[in-house]
């Protein structure tokens, strides 16, 4: 196996964006989503994921609508969104953006009345009785697929490669991928690289994902970190302990995805706002200037305040919210300083020490482009000296002021205050 190359190099400083199709808008459909896309394109997110569009089982189904990662066919589009030729539509749309696709990829299991269930029985795990059963008992609406059977692997990387050739599609994100054998993954990444280019996003956390697979894979640990950390459970120390094992021991030449949401995040354990209180913003600082790839969940821009059904119609509220213009400065920011790019593209990290326990502070560098971040975890205003600045004459990213920066120098800051200052070059 041959080693993979580094992530795509238009993925080096974008943000993705999770498109949850069905509660986007009153219909759910590509063709009403296509017009949130000149949006989208303000707001300055460059790859757009978008959740499973395949057709829902219907057998088992949970809710009235099902899960989106309860797939009755591999090569077809659920009618309730629309046709196949309207997707390709959609993607072209978004590519003439200057965006890109990913598209959900669910490899694991399928819907009890998947086709492969008639035309294939012998590609589903059985158990002793004969009987085939979901991977995890809660998921009692799917049911586990045989990775041991090499027709399977041959079927499942064919339907991935009828996306790309049918769609133009530049990627996936592949669900629960860990469940799945690697060197299944390992396989599909270099056949799809044969028929175009790919990004590959893993929910996975497991690093050996990353070794031929994937280019990039979730940070469950940050995100489950800033939960601790809003509720006053975990702290700075413990943040930085953390970091210490995630950006000096990271794969160099990948990815880690940072987010504060997402589908999973939203409908069963809160929404951000529900979760992170005040910090929301402090926190979405955080991931957008570690040295990952952010993601941004439907609605975040909009400030969405509660969790959104999953198996049932429940329509993001679109709202003016102060939040479009948080994420559309930082897309900007992502996208405009190397220092802030992506793993392998990206810029050094260097922990910046602070008077205060609650302050974090720390520095990104590439060559002359210097980033520094400074940021409040607290409810409590802080006034704290900062020590290990990368010297130099910077501008207040967010009011445009100018700043010297030098050792020692102090800062008082409101409660969940941040800054971030950018060398002037």
């Amino acid at each position: 196996m041959i080693k993979k190359m580094l992530p795509p190099g238009w993925s080096k400083n974008l943000v993705v964006y999770e498109v949850n199709l069905r509660q986007y808008t009153a219909g759910g459909t590509f063709r009403e989503f296509s017009d949130h896309l000149p949006r989208l394109a303000e707001l300055g997110v460059g790859i757009l994921w978008f959740m499973p569009v395949q057709p829902v089982g219907v057998l088992n189904r949970k809710g009235t609508l099902g899960s989106y990662y309860s797939i009755s066919d591999y090569m077809a589009v659920d009618p309730a969104y629309g046709t196949l030729e309207e997707f390709r539509d959609m993607v072209d749309r978004i590519h003439s953006l200057g965006m890109f696709v990913l598209l959900d990829w669910v490899a694991n299991h399928t819907s009890w009345d998947n086709v492969l269930t008639k035309s294939h029985p012998e590609f589903y795990r059985h158990n002793e009785a004969g009987d085939v059963f979901p991977p995890i008992d809660e998921w009692s609406d799917v049911i586990g697929l045989d990775y041991t059977n090499p027709d399977l692997r041959e079927y499942m990387i064919g339907a991935m490669q009828f996306w790309l050739m049918e769609t133009g599609i530049d990627g996936f994100r592949c669900d629960m991928a860990n469940l799945v054998p690697v060197d299944f993954w390992e396989e599909a990444r270099s056949r799809l690289d044969e028929t175009k280019p790919v990004f590959m996003l893993a929910e996975a956390e497991q690093r050996e994902m990353l070794n031929y697979a994937f280019d990039s894979i979730y940070n469950w640990n940050l995100l489950h970190l800033m939960n601790g950390m809003a509720q006053s459970e975990r702290s700075v120390a413990d943040l930085d302990a953390m970091l210490n094992i995630e950006i000096s021991e990271f794969p160099k030449d990948s990815y880690q995805l940072l987010f504060t949401s997402n589908h999973d995040e939203n409908s069963w354990n809160g929404s951000e706002i529900e979760r992170l209180h005040f910090g929301l913003e402090a926190y979405t600082v955080l991931t957008f200037t570690l040295t990952g790839m952010p993601l941004i969940y439907s609605g975040q821009e909009a400030g969405n305040y509660r969790r959104l059904s999953f198996f049932d119609k429940d329509m993001i509220d679109w709202k003016k919210d102060k939040m479009f213009g948080l994420f559309q400065r930082l897309n900007y920011l992502k996208r405009t300083s190397p220092a802030l790019w992506s793993g392998p593209f990206g810029g050094d990290f260097t922990r910046l020490s602070s008077a205060s326990s609650d302050v974090f502070a720390f520095s990104r560098s590439k060559d002359e482009n210097h980033i520094v971040v400074v940021i409040n975890f607290s409810a409590k205003s802080q006034h704290s000296e900062l020590a290990g600045m990368p010297l130099g004459n910077y501008i207040d990213f967010f009011n445009g002021g100018h700043a010297a920066l030098c050792n020692g120098m102090s800062l008082y800051l409101q409660p969940w205050e941040y800054r971030i200052y950018r060398a002037v070059r």
